[in-house]
Order: C-alpha cells, then sequence, then structure tokens
C-alpha cells in the first residue's frame, strides 16, 4: 500500500562552534550567501516530493522559525513547528513528532546540510519507501575527512558491514550525510534506545537497529551531487562560496522555495504571482519575477 512521506528538518542544537554568531540566533538562521541556511534543506525535502514537513528548533528559534516561512502556504506546502528544549540528539526527533509521523514514511535532513545536483537519489529512496516494505535508507558520500562523520562500511556485495560514529580510523571513506529515510517504526526504535555516553540519542544507534533487522539500505551518492555541511565557520564561508559562484555563473537560484514551488507544481502561476507579491523589493524578488518570463 502506498504512503505518505513526511519530512522533519531537524534545526535545533547550540550551535557553539559557530559561536559568536549564533549567540543571537541559531545557525540554521545564518545565511549562506543570499538566503538564510534554512532555505537549503527546506528546498531538498521539496524537490524530494515531500510537502508535509515539521521543523524542529530550540524554543527561542522556532517562532523565529514561524515568522520567517509561516505555514508554508505561500510556497505550496504544510509548515509545521516543534521544539527540542535541551540537544539530546537526533533521535529525539522522532519522539517529538511522533503524532506528526503517525504512520508514514519520513524524510529527516539536518538543517546545516546542503545538497546541490540532480536529487534522483532522494525520489528513488522515497518512492521505494512509498510502494515497498523497506525500513531506512541511508546514504554514502565519499570524503577525505571521514573521521568528521557517521561512516557506513560496505561490503563487495552491497551489504553493510558496520557503521561507525565519527571513528578515529575509519574502516571506509564513505560518511554518512545528515539525511535519512525511514518508514514508521523509527519511532518506536527510538523510544528504546539509551542515551550515550554524553546524553544524546544517537541517530547511528537507530541505523544499528534497522542493521540489526536486516532493512537497512545504503545507497551511494556518485559523482554530480555536492554535499556540504556547513557546521563551522570555514564550512560556512565555503558553502557561501560555492552557491555564490554557481549562482552568477549559471544566472540561476539554489534553494529558492518559490522557484521549486513553481516547477513541482506546487503552486499554480497565479498563486505563484501572488506569493512573489508578497516579497520586499530585492535582486530575490527580482530574480523570482524573471521567472515569469
Amino acid at each position: 500500500m502506498e504512503s505518505v512521506t513526511k519530512g522533519i528538518i531537524l534545526a535545533g542544537g547550540s550551535g557553539t562552534r559557530l559561536h559568536p554568531m549564533t549567540s543571537a540566533f541559531s545557525k540554521q538562521l545564518q545565511p549562506i550567501y543570499d538566503k538564510p541556511m534554512i532555505y537549503y534543506p527546506l528546498s531538498t525535502l521539496m524537490m524530494g516530493g515531500v510537502q508535509q514537513i515539521m521543523i524542529i528548533s530550540t524554543p527561542q528559534d522556532t517562532p523565529v522559525f514561524e515568522r520567517l516561512l509561516g505555514d508554508g502556504s505561500r510556497f505550496g506546502i504544510h509548515l509545521q513547528y516543534a521544539v527540542q528544549d535541551q540537544p539530546r540528539g537526533i533521535a529525539e526527533a522522532f519522539l517529538i513528532a511522533e503524532d506528526f509521523i503517525g504512520q508514514d514514511n519520513v524524510v529527516l535532513i539536518l538543517g546545516d546540510n546542503v545538497f546541490y545536483g540532480k536529487l534522483d537519489f532522494l525520489r528513488t529512496a522515497i518512492n521505494a519507501h512509498r510502494t515497498g516494505d523497506r525500513g531506512a535508507t541511508i546514504f554514502g558520500y565519499p570524503v577525505q575527512d571521514a573521521q568528521r562523520y557517521g561512516v557506513v562500511e560496505m561490503s563487495a556485495d552491497g551489504t553493510v558491514r558496520s557503521l561507525e560514529e565519527k571513528p578515529a580510523a575509519p574502516r571506509s571513506n564513505l560518511a554518512i550525510p545528515g539525511l535519512y529515510v525511514y518508514d514508521s517504526s523509527v519511532c518506536q526504535i527510538a523510544k528504546g534506545l539509551k542515551p550515550s555516553a554524553r546524553g544524546e540519542l544517537e541517530i547511528t544507534s537507530v541505523h544499528q537497529a534497522y542493521l540489526d533487522q536486516e532493512r537497512l539500505h545504503v545507497e551511494l551518492i556518485g559523482r554530480g551531487i555536492a554535499w556540504l555541511d556547513t557546521g563551522t565557520p570555514e564550512s560556512l564561508l565555503e558553502a557561501s562560496t560555492f552557491i555564490h559562484a554557481i549562482e552568477k555563473r549559471q544566472g540561476l537560484k539554489i534553494g529558492c522555495l518559490e522557484e521549486v514551488a513553481l516547477a513541482r507544481g506546487y503552486l499554480t502561476t497565479e498563486a505563484f504571482k501572488a506569493s512573489v507579491e508578497q516579497l520586499p523589493a530585492s535582486p530575490y524578488r527580482e530574480y523570482c519575477e524573471r521567472l515569469l518570463n
């Protein structure tokens, strides 16, 4: 039976590595070139076909996200908001969002992850979950500094051999980006987790549970896709430089929510016009207006 796929953006955390920038508001509200960081993961979910999305953030930042994005109707989507009052781990998102997820599949993306390129890999995974019995799908992305991330080790036949969280000596160069697809049983799995030594419910423990059940799938992200993790000042600058270079070269914006909504058919032309008319005079509005020509 085909099911709906919902989305969660986890935009909480203390952002200590970006201090003092994050002393006033969260890292997911920091600019990446010409847009707030959260525009990028939100556009990723929208391009993946997800229209029902929950944003989870801190008590102080949640009202700011609500002011920024509203209920999502001007992008042709439905947004809900929830609070994570303390940084108790990525997997706590499934406890917070249990009622929102219900019996549906869910895509979780971390609010500081930026993807650029054709997102066929995500749409393929979402469709596999919609039409079949698939537990969890994570992605493998080759990097040179795998010790900074969760790492998946694959055997020659494509099965998962091991999962590690920030290993000192990685067994492979395949990092696990902050983008995951799950069936609804993820909530029950999260309920059974115990906090790690750092007091958090670890996402790697969720994936290990699916692996133990032989229901963990790994899809490799090949060339042509850029994955940027923007959790440090240096990586934030690199992401801004990257986005600026692509946009200047092509004359096309990355992460423009109105454009994605129009392209995906979430907004009619008339609804798109009405949405753009709400924007203040700016180069961003001028770009959206040019899309109609």
